[in-house]
């Protein structure tokens, strides 16, 4: 038995989504003739009261084509010192649309209305950037999981509104976020102007993220798509398991929220852990303490079959999903007391 917590990216498809890829409908989706694609986006679009979606082959490819669509060359978006935008994009926001990042100092990914106020060039001095687009990441992938709370995105969506910037959400665990604290996903699409949701990672699907906005705003989505390289045929086989992950997997993310609580409620009690940070989903971050040597604690752990994630900086990390299982579960919690 492997236990392999690394990242919720590593499920596999359970056999009623392998169903639904073999039975899926298909058509040349350049052309916009996939039966499943455009049942796919539009789902999505409805579901979060958009007006329209673009599928796309992964999550950065959908983030970085909606830098493109909000910006111009030169100009710079604000973000999280942490976003994946800035962090986990190969740098693609300078490759694909010429824009630069300013960094936030935000507390576990997570920045406020008024840091974005502050951070905000003056549009007549030209000397710096022009400011034109806010990127907010929700649950937040280097803060462990953190939700943004939404009436501090509400107060957020006011500061670009007055500042003329556009605002994006790039929720590769958005509905992570939405389970945990039972939120409605229009409520969402009443305030950003894109959002892009990955149907991997713990909805569980192969692959894929929708890219929804506005018709304004979407016209040109197809064109970027196209520009970066995201032109697919008969792409229905994963735009189905994206279907069934939608109608099917959402609900029970709050078992993995459930057992990334019982693992970092268990490490926190745990003589050899220094810290763990607060739990909200289905991330936990924890660090040993400074006399132990990571290495060896992972080590220990590859021996018994069991992965977790070095994040650098004295973080380890564990990220929960639906291939791990309450056997899985038992086994990790007991091999974390049994350390020595």
């Amino acid at each position: 038995m492997i236990i392999d917590l690394r990242s919720d990216t590593v499920t596999k498809p359970t056999s009623g989504m392998m169903d639904a890829i073999m039975s899926a409908q298909t058509g040349d989706d350049v052309y916009k003739e996939d039966p499943t694609v455009n049942a796919l986006e539009q789902k999505m679009a409805t579901l979060f009261g958009m007006d329209t979606a673009l599928f796309f082959p992964t999550g950065s490819m959908a983030n970085q084509a909606a830098i493109k669509l909000h910006t111009q060359p030169s100009e710079q978006l604000i973000c999280d010192k942490w976003a994946h935008v800035y962090n986990y994009e190969g740098g693609g926001v300078s490759f694909n649309s010429g824009v630069s990042c300013k960094l936030v100092d935000g507390v576990r990914g997570m920045i406020t209305a008024k840091q974005v106020l502050e951070s905000i060039n003056p549009p007549d001095f030209y000397h710096s950037p022009l400011t034109s687009l806010v990127c907010l990441e929700n649950t937040t992938n280097k803060g462990g999981g953190a939700c943004y709370d939404i009436e501090e995105i509400l107060k957020i969506k006011q500061v670009c509104k007055q500042n003329n910037l556009g605002l994006h959400l790039d929720g590769a665990r958005l509905m992570n976020a939405i389970v945990a604290n039972n939120e409605d996903t229009k409520a969402y699409g009443g305030v950003f102007d894109t959002i892009s949701v990955c149907l991997s990672k713990g909805l569980g699907a192969p692959m894929g993220t929708v890219l929804l906005g506005s018709n304004a705003l979407m016209k040109n989505a197809i064109r970027v798509r196209k520009v970066l390289g995201g032109g697919m045929r008969q792409i229905g086989f994963m735009a189905a398991a994206g279907l069934y992950a939608m109608d099917h997997q959402v609900a029970r993310l709050e078992i993995d929220h459930q057992r990334a609580k019982e693992i970092s409620d268990t490490l926190a009690i745990l003589p050899y852990i220094k810290m763990v940070e607060p739990t909200q989903t289905n991330i936990v971050i924890f660090y040993l303490e400074d006399h132990l040597n990571q290495n060896v604690f992972m080590d220990c752990l590859a021996k018994k079959n069991i992965r977790i994630s070095n994040m650098g900086h004295g973080k380890l990390r564990v990220v929960t999903h639906h291939d791990y299982t309450q056997e899985m579960h038992d086994r990790f919690l007991q091999t974390l007391i049994a350390y020595k």
